[in-house]
């Protein structure tokens, strides 16, 4: 009998295995350059600075109408989240009703509401002016304190309400820092500070003593109207010649 021979099946050509992906390598982030800190200013440049402010506005006003040191509280009291415009509208009204801790007591929180309704959280403002109106009466004789200590004392009062009561009606040298003198005070970099404090005490102890009676108001009304937050005005700074802001458009 034949042998039968069987062929051997061919083999499957061997698929080639894929290859894994090599591994690309992410673009490492640019290093961050660290920014240069800004040249601190001289007394000299400050002084010049300031004389400058005093000489294009020698005496600088507070834009809060007020008629006495009552009612410059209260306005400041009022003014926290809201413009001074906005405010004043509000005011004129009510000061003409209410301007002593006894009328304001007298008026009510339900009515006073009714005055100041267009300013931002007016009922918790009533309700402060209120409640300061009673305490100034209770503690104080009705008149507003002098001091930084009882004017934090009152509610709704805080560091920059005392600072700017002390300066306007007692003429202290205090410095207030409000949105606009904390940015110009960062911004120049006469004063730079994390918090309102830190930029308060820089520029008390860099501006000389003769400018600390209308100090605040200048810087408030530069930062206002020229060193704006979005936009600054660098074309019509008086100091932009000495500004240390690298993005300064002069």
């Amino acid at each position: 009998m034949a042998k039968i021979t069987r062929k051997p099946a061919p083999r499957k050509a061997a698929v080639p295995k894929k290859k894994a992906k090599a591994a690309v390598a992410k673009p490492k982030a640019p290093a961050r350059t660290s920014l240069k800190a800004p040249k601190p200013w001289t007394p000299a440049e400050v002084r010049e600075v300031f004389s400058r402010f005093r000489k294009a506005n020698p005496e600088p006003k507070g834009e809060l109408e007020h008629v006495n040191p009552f009612t410059l509280l209260v306005a400041v009291v009022l003014s926290a989240q809201a413009t001074d415009a906005g405010v004043n509208k509000a005011t004129r009204a009510l000061f003409e009703v209410a301007d002593t801790p006894q009328k304001m007591l007298d008026l009510g929180e339900e009515r006073l509401r009714e005055y100041i309704k267009t300013i931002g959280l007016y009922r918790t403002k009533a309700r402060n002016v209120i409640a300061l109106s009673a305490k100034l009466l209770s503690e104080f004789g009705g008149e507003v304190p002098r001091t930084r200590a009882g004017i934090e004392s009152l509610p709704g009062a805080g560091r920059k309400t005392a600072n700017v009561v002390l300066n306007m009606a007692f003429g202290e040298h205090t410095m207030a820092v409000d949105t606009h003198v904390f940015r110009v005070g960062n911004r120049t970099a006469l004063a730079p500070g994390e918090t309102p404090l830190e930029v308060e005490l820089g520029l008390e102890k860099v501006i000389p003593a003769e400018f600390m009676l209308h100090a605040h108001h200048w810087l408030i009304l530069h930062g206002r109207y020229t060193c704006l937050a979005r936009k600054p005005r660098c074309e019509v700074c008086l100091i932009n010649d000495l500004c240390r802001w690298p993005e300064k458009t002069v």
